[in-house]
């Protein structure tokens, strides 16, 4: 009777564990099914291309967005790009004075001297401090002194970031004692993306009609962020390459002897020669194209080594249309270079952005999914 007792309890315990298994095993399926809906996104593109801010629109438009705690913790953030960037303008302004020949254009006015000299110091710190009034009233004449305005218009030799105006414009707001940054704050700041940031997300919303879930990486664009890549480039769905194409006429961050947009060129190039992205999708987007059509008027388009080519072929919206075509043209080139064209199993677009621009991204990253869902029922043999 006891061996038969025993012979109950081992069945029992058995029946206990292979349930326990059964039930370990469907989830590992569930979760395995679960996963082959989730395709994973690559964001890349040099230091300043404007990738970062893309991710943040991707939250704001996809995701959960900032609640009031993260709204505030980017407080600092952008009191530091006032300081750093009227920083930049007064060093720069006191180098043009010295070196060069209509000196007395970039010299501070005499009322000015002794509020350059309080925010040179405080530009200086390592840690700044709270953006008060009595600083914002202090940066504001600065920044309405002609010599700034004459070194700001020739921000494209400086290492300024493309917020320098908006915040500069908006200082009394930023300065105020019960201020929480907007959603529109939150794009402009600049913070260097150091190491790897994800999010998941669905371009559909949260009900996942189509059934594409997408986990988005944004990896540092700085040179010495790159080594960092390197574990995230197996099971890559697609490649979002960013290009700041207003950016041909300036230096990098890390080496002022070396343009830009080469260094972008000699980066997409990389990208294209992986052979861990052989079949992963590129989805180009030439970015900051607003800047671009500002600029493109101004600064020769030629300037550039990689476009020395280009010709003027007309004026006003013309030349701008012109002038982009002939950048897609230049990058379309590089990517077949390295590419087949007879390859099916590889998708190549080219989306004009504006990371700013929240319903141009929307639409974008809806024209992507869609993109990727047809790959994926050409891929099943259903299209």
């Amino acid at each position: 009777m006891g061996v038969l007792c025993s012979r109950h309890q081992h069945s029992d315990k058995g029946d206990a564990e292979n349930a326990q298994a059964a039930q370990i095993e469907s989830r590992i399926q569930q979760e395995t099914k679960a996963d082959n809906h989730i395709h994973k996104l690559l964001l890349l593109g040099s230091g300043e291309s404007g990738k970062s801010t893309i991710f943040k629109q991707i939250k704001l438009l996809f995701h959960m967005g900032f609640d009031h705690a993260e709204l505030l913790s980017y407080t600092p953030v952008i009191h530091a790009n006032v300081f750093q960037t009227i920083k930049l303008l007064l060093d720069a302004s006191k180098d043009f004075a010295q070196f060069e020949s209509d000196s007395e254009l970039y010299t501070l006015s005499l009322h000015n001297k002794e509020a350059g000299e309080a925010m040179s110091e405080i530009g200086a710190t390592s840690e700044y401090p709270p953006l008060t009034k009595q600083l914002s009233q202090q940066i504001q004449q600065l920044w309405n002194d002609p010599a700034i305005q004459a070194t700001f218009s020739r921000a494209s030799e400086l290492q300024l970031p493309d917020c320098a105006r908006y915040f500069m414009e908006n200082l009394p707001r930023l300065s105020d004692a019960t201020y929480v940054p907007t959603k529109e704050d939150v794009l402009y700041a600049r913070v260097r993306t150091t190491g790897v940031v994800e999010i998941q997300f669905s371009p559909v919303g949260e009900n996942k009609k189509s059934g594409e879930v997408y986990r988005l990486f944004d990896v540092g664009g700085q040179r010495n962020e790159r080594r960092k890549w390197i574990h995230l480039f197996e099971g890559v769905t697609a490649v979002i390459f960013c290009a700041a194409i207003s950016e041909y006429d300036q230096m990098l961050y890390e080496g002022e002897n070396k343009n830009r947009m080469m260094e972008t060129k000699e980066l997409f190039e990389w990208v294209l020669k992986q052979p861990c992205f052989e079949r992963a999708s590129i989805m180009l987007f030439l970015n900051k194209f607003d800047l671009f059509e500002q600029k493109v008027h101004k600064v020769p388009l030629n300037t550039c080594e990689w476009f020395k080519d280009y010709q003027e072929v007309s004026s006003g919206k013309q030349e701008i249309e012109h002038a982009y075509e002939f950048v897609k043209k230049k990058f379309e080139e590089l990517y077949y270079q390295y590419t087949a064209p007879d390859r099916v199993d590889r998708v190549f677009k080219i989306y004009r952005t504006t990371a700013l621009d929240q319903k141009l991204v929307k639409k974008t990253f809806k024209l992507l999914d869609e993109t990727l869902r047809r790959r994926n029922l050409v891929e099943a043999g259903l299209l």
